[in-house]
């Protein structure tokens, strides 16, 4: 019988120069584009899973205390109602740090509540504009005046990061949004994805006990997995966090795997605007060579 413990399936130094390593990276992150300074991660998730409370989390780590500027809270409809786009400061009053995220309704398992599924689309393709009031039955068209229709790049979602409850399961109805439209649209426009499972705390007592626990628990891995096979996501794309929510002071555990999370979410930005940095590079060599041959012909001819 073997009574080894089980090994670590990813590894993590729980230490505060590993923390201070992540803020550094995230806080000099650069897209590499003039057209795009900060990359827009859009949070999307079903109701309760912790979209509000993990961008409240990220705040506080970077205020170096609990800070909620998102409503959250353990709701049974979305308490998010408005399109809206957060950046994070440096401390009180600081910089604005490189990153913006977006915020929607959360999804439902009801077909007249929650966003619509073309309103989440519209969402992605830059075409909502700020503080725009979703509406549950009657999703955003191009012929309302609040409809941009000629968004810029920086106004278009560059990383989706779907938001689970580990504590709980995914609804039928809300996988099959997730695998059957939001997925190949994503696929199809390029850009990519992370799921980001909140609350695993509450669903292994082993983690509860101790955080540091969490790439040892098998229970937390298995659920992994088996999100890998419901949405068709990678192990890969999975990152783990619990959130700040009742506490008062900050804790290096948590603030570690909230760090890490969202320099993946940078990372994973990062493949889209590395497409798009390939593209403006093709098409500026392809005009300057037009213009080149414009002026020798002027010049020869």
């Amino acid at each position: 019988m073997d009574n080894s413990e089980p090994k670590d399936w990813r590894k993590v130094n729980w230490s505060q120069s590993t923390k201070s390593k992540l803020l550094f990276e995230i806080r000099n992150y650069k897209t590499g584009l003039s057209s795009v300074q900060k990359p827009r991660i859009l949070l999307v998730g079903q109701v309760g899973a912790g979209k509000s409370s993990f961008f409240n989390s990220v705040n506080s780590v970077f205020r170096g205390y609990t800070f909620s500027q998102a409503d959250a809270g353990p709701r049974s409809t979305s308490v998010t109602k408005k399109y809206r786009s957060y950046p994070v400061t440096y401390g009180k009053g600081g910089k604005e740090l490189p990153f913006i995220f977006c915020d929607t309704m959360g999804m439902e398992t009801e077909q007249d509540k929650g966003i619509q599924l073309k309103d989440l689309i519209s969402v992605i393709k830059g075409h909502v504009p700020q503080q725009y009031k979703f509406n549950p039955t009657a999703p955003l068209e191009k012929r309302n005046p609040c409809f941009n229709t000629s968004p810029s790049l920086s106004e278009k979602v560059h990383c989706i990061v779907f938001v689970v409850d580990t504590t709980s399961c995914i609804s039928d109805t809300v996988v099959k949004k997730i695998t059957d439209d939001i997925r190949p649209k994503a696929i199809q426009l390029g850009i990519p994805m992370l799921v980001l499972m909140t609350k695993i705390d509450e669903a292994c007592m082993i983690v509860k006990k101790d955080l540091q626990k969490v790439y040892n628990s098998k229970y937390i891995e298995e659920q992994v997995d088996k999100l890998s096979q419901i949405l068709g996501f990678d192990k890969s794309r999975f990152l783990l966090v619990q959130n700040y929510n009742s506490e008062f002071e900050l804790t290096l555990d948590k603030d570690i795997l909230i760090l890490t999370a969202l320099r993946q979410m940078l990372r994973a930005a990062d493949e889209y605007l590395e497409g798009m940095r390939t593209v403006n590079s093709f098409f500026g060599f392809f005009w300057f060579f037009v213009f080149s041959l414009l002026v020798y012909f002027f010049l020869f001819y």
